[in-house]
């Protein structure tokens, strides 16, 4: 390691060859890619006090993973495959966390993290060709490379609510949860939001509290998940055949094991989708969509049978009509917005404990004093309010670290009019700054693991290309960002996503521009693009030898894409 002075400040600046952003899963393997695997000096910087990401921050009750456990993990290591043993078919916060703080030890990560060391600003030097990164305590960092693995869905979202800083209790949002948890017992307690995070967390807080109000804007469909403990036989035989299951993720359009059926509903008859779709809602989960039927994504008239199916399970599970009605979602199609995987959430409204307000109508006026009062003056006591309204997705992370790139040309204005990258890697205008699972790339419609390997992967291969090459810049060309944007937006098109006012338009965020961010053709073909790029010595990158043009310059087009 070796350090330089900076002049204006006499503050020691630690030099690296890669910085990294975030301790989850992203983060993870990346160090481990980039130390362990190729020697180079990285250092993570991690805002929190421990490894985890999503699952450090995210503790809220009942928070658990909505992919099952022995693909929702990494593949790199057939040494950890066998050795870790999952519990159940859906793990819970606590023991993701277990396997991530065992993979930090286990790899020897941990003492190339720093914590609770969160990233403030970060400029591009074009003089020297590397990233300037400041830390909130004012230490400065400077590498060549940069890498953000701070997620998708890690910058929280608190409505600005009018008197929020008058209410006399308790409020917690649930991406920033207290890790000794909250005391529910005899408390009258209000969660705002019925997203996938308060669909979890309603049931558990239900069983706990005096008596529970859900403020909901929006009904949302949710999937039984049919949670159990995972039979020693069952695992034994996926310990077995692992290697199979991880090419099957590889080579899915979702990162699952399992085989999407083609099969179109609109030329099946009508008592074989019933039966099909009541098979598929017993077995639950993520099987229950992509198990089903192959139209239900790409046709509405597919689409609203699925989703009327699920609107009568809710009304045959709810007791009370008026309640069930209320939770009936309409207007937008069923996995157009983030379907969530529940365990009992319909059935907890049969609880007597529990009260659905719909605040579509009457919304939320202000926070008082005692509680909530809504715009109709319908007022609420709370002894505690939980906020699970969700994140600045995609997006809110990456403009929170201040990122400037050539020209003095900041993110924030960059993205101005929503989000602009080429393959979600890499953004014109911004050298050598990788973004892990950014907006342009499958992420959030796929199993994040597999989604998130796959990009490490290729971030390691393409690092290791250019010090082999003596190269010091790669960046995305305009041509090749603009063409990939308009695919991501031609592909969504064909598919029901665009017609939900969703958090993967940024709709949840006032004032946020409305673009479709993940990319929706198939993270198989969305890997056989990354890779052919690659193959094409980065196809559609700017690579140079220096900071400014000349005989040394090595410039490569991408050719238009179509749909």
């Amino acid at each position: 390691m070796s350090q330089a002075t900076n002049g204006s400040n006499d503050a020691s600046i630690r030099e690296l060859d890669v910085i990294v952003v975030g301790a989850g899963f992203s983060g993870l393997y990346m160090l481990y890619q980039l130390r362990n695997q190729m020697g180079l000096n990285t250092r993570v910087y991690e805002a929190g006090d421990g490894v985890g990401g999503t699952w450090y921050w995210n503790r809220y009750p009942g928070a658990r993973c909505d992919s099952e456990s022995y693909f929702y993990s990494y593949s790199f290591s057939e040494e950890l495959e066998q050795e870790w043993d999952w519990t159940s078919k859906y793990p819970g916060q606590p023991e993701i966390l277990r396997y991530l703080n065992h993979v930090a030890d286990r790899f020897e990560l941990r003492s190339h993290i720093q914590f609770n060391s969160r990233v403030v600003e970060a400029t591009f030097n074009e003089a020297t060709n590397r990233w300037e990164v400041t830390l909130e305590s004012g230490e400065r960092v400077t590498a060549p490379f940069l890498v953000s693995g701070v997620g998708c869905l890690s910058a929280q979202n608190v409505p600005a609510f009018k008197g929020l800083e008058s209410f006399e209790g308790e409020c917690h949002h649930t991406s920033a949860y207290p890790h000794e948890g909250v005391d529910f017992s005899g408390k009258r307690v209000g969660l705002i939001g019925t997203g996938s995070t308060g669909i979890q967390a309603t049931p558990v807080i239900a069983a706990e509290a005096d008596h529970l109000t859900v403020f909901q804007r929006t009904p949302n469909f949710s999937i039984p998940a049919r949670n159990e403990p995972l039979d020693p036989e069952h695992w034994a035989e996926i310990k077995r055949n692992y290697r199979d299951i991880r090419q099957q993720s590889r080579d899915s359009g979702f990162g699952f094991p399992f085989t999407v059926i083609e099969r179109p509903l609109t030329e099946t008859s009508a008592e074989d989708v019933q039966e099909i779709l009541e098979h598929n809602w017993e077995l639950g989960g993520f099987r229950f969509i992509f198990g089903s039927f192959g139209d239900v994504m790409s046709d509405e008239k597919a689409n609203d049978v699925i989703a009327e199916f699920t609107r009568n399970k809710i009304r045959q599970i709810v007791k009370d009509p008026a309640t069930a009605d209320k939770l009936c979602p309409h207007g937008y199609p069923l996995g157009a917005k983030r379907l969530p995987i529940d365990t009992d959430y319909f059935e907890t409204y049969n609880r007597d404990n529990v009260e659905l307000i719909d605040v579509r109508e009457a919304p939320i006026a202000e926070i008082t004093p005692k509680g909530l009062q809504l715009e109709d003056g319908s007022q609420f006591e709370l002894d505690t309010i939980i906020f699970a309204t969700g994140f600045d997705a995609m997006t809110g992370s990456l403009l929170k670290m201040n990122i400037t790139g050539r020209g003095g040309l900041s993110l924030a204005d960059k993205w101005a009019e929503g989000p602009k990258t080429f393959l979600g890697l890499q953004i014109a205008g911004f050298p050598n700054l990788f973004t892990i699972t950014g907006p342009g790339s499958p992420s959030v419609l796929s199993n994040m693991p597999v989604a998130i390997e796959q990009h490490v992967d290729w971030i390691a291969d393409c690092i290791r290309y250019l010090r082999e090459k003596k190269l010091a810049r790669i960046e995305a060309t305009v041509d090749a960002e603009e063409n990939w944007v308009d695919h991501v937006r031609e592909v969504s098109v064909d598919t029901v996503y665009h017609k939900a006012d969703s958090w993967y338009v940024g709709a949840n965020i006032p004032g946020k521009k409305r673009v479709f961010m993940p990319y929706v053709g198939g993270l198989d073909q969305y890997r056989d693009k990354c890779d052919e790029v690659a193959r094409k010595d980065y196809e559609g990158f700017e690579l140079r030898t220096s900071s400014g043009p000349g005989p040394s310059e090595k410039y490569t087009e991408c050719p238009p894409l179509t749909s």
